[in-house]
């Protein structure tokens, strides 16, 4: 599943971006007065292979929850059953995510890729992701998926925290959550993610394909205190310097110091790609997995909308190395798939001038 998914990744189509551009300079305003919405809009019109691209709705955002073996290292002071709370909390439709989610119309599939401890909730086994549900009518509840590949990773200061076929296992379950999505009639999929601890690992998955210190990838991620952060930086070069992961083998990457919530958003990645639908990413989380599918497939960035700046700093390293510009930074650091919602309308809105703004010509407006 994962070649024929990286076989069916091309580039971004060069005649339906240039039509996407001529037409910005025709519409009533000012050229470029748009400022990054234009470029956005050219972007998707090249993934779609038509101008104006498809309106990227319904939203689905699909959150992966798993937890990790470093989290013994004392890497945040969160106790790891807050993973499978929270899944209780998203279901329940407490979360932030859900809130954001409602105003957007977005729904919310929750995928149990990895949590340690068996939920105490009625996963709908084998059953399709949620489906998204047309502008203007009520939403489905969120869904809960069982695709868990294992009950959290390895310690990855000790061993690999997955083995190749864990990593490529969890790849795998992404590809499957965006197909099924993508099925229900999703025009546009949101990354969101849950597991306690799992900054420590998207900071090793940042080093690993950039190349950046582990000071520089290593953010603070709940808040927590210097002696904790400290200790957390120490962890990632510890990681990183045990396994010397090669940015060359992106599934090894995975293997050795990712988490399956990584894993699985990097198949989801690669599977909107397929499709040349857009995905929207999220924060620090998303765009560690970002690096991994675009070191897979590089032309699954075309595919890729940075919703905002993660206050993470490796989310701007990331973006950096991937070419990405966010929409807004707000200095959110929260997950669960809020700041790809949030940013949402400007997406849809980048979409809709292509498809209602009328050119000058049409609305008898002189050009200057």
């Amino acid at each position: 599943m994962l070649e024929t998914t990286i076989a069916a990744i091309g580039p971004l189509d060069g005649s339906a971006m240039t039509a996407a551009r001529d037409l910005q300079a025709r519409l009533t305003k000012p050229a470029g007065s748009l400022g990054a919405l234009e470029e956005l809009s050219v972007r998707l019109a090249g993934l779609a292979g038509a101008c104006p691209p498809p309106l990227p709705e319904p939203a689905a955002v699909a959150i992966f929850a798993g937890d990790h073996g470093v989290h013994a290292q004392r890497v945040t002071p969160w106790p790891q059953e807050v993973t499978a709370q929270m899944i209780g909390n998203f279901l329940a439709g407490g979360a932030v995510v859900n809130a954001f989610a409602r105003q957007a119309g977005a729904s919310v599939t929750v995928v149990d890729v990895g949590v340690a401890a068996p939920l105490p909730f009625s996963p709908a086994d084998a059953a399709p992701a949620a489906a998204p549900a047309p502008t203007g009518t009520t939403l489905a509840p969120p869904r809960l998926l069982d695709a868990n590949v294992r009950r959290g990773t390895r310690d990855m200061t000790v061993t690999a925290a997955l083995t190749r076929d864990e990593a490529r296992a969890a790849v795998e379950v992404g590809i499957r959550v965006a197909g099924e999505l993508l099925d229900a009639g999703a025009g546009v999929l949101l990354t969101g993610d849950m597991g306690i601890a799992n900054t420590t690992p998207a900071a090793a998955l940042i080093a690993a394909f950039t190349g950046a210190d582990p000071a520089e990838a290593t953010g603070r991620g709940t808040g927590v205190d210097d002696e904790t952060y400290r200790r957390k930086v120490g962890v990632v070069r510890a990681a990183l310097h045990r396994h010397r992961p090669d940015p060359a083998d992106p599934l090894g990457v995975l293997a050795a110091v990712g988490g399956l919530e990584h894993a699985a958003l990097t198949g989801l990645i690669l599977g909107a790609a397929a499709r040349r639908v857009p995905v929207l990413l999220d924060g620090v989380i998303a765009v560690s997995a970002a690096l991994a599918a675009a070191a897979l497939a590089p032309d699954a960035v075309g595919a890729m909308v940075a919703g905002h700046r993660s206050a993470e700093p490796g989310a701007t390293v990331a973006l950096r190395h991937l070419g990405l510009d966010p929409l807004v930074d707000l200095g959110l650091r929260l997950g669960e798939g809020t700041g790809a919602l949030l940013t949402l309308p400007m997406v849809t809105g980048a979409v809709r001038v292509l498809h209602e703004v009328a050119t000058f010509d049409a609305a008898g407006v002189s050009e200057k």
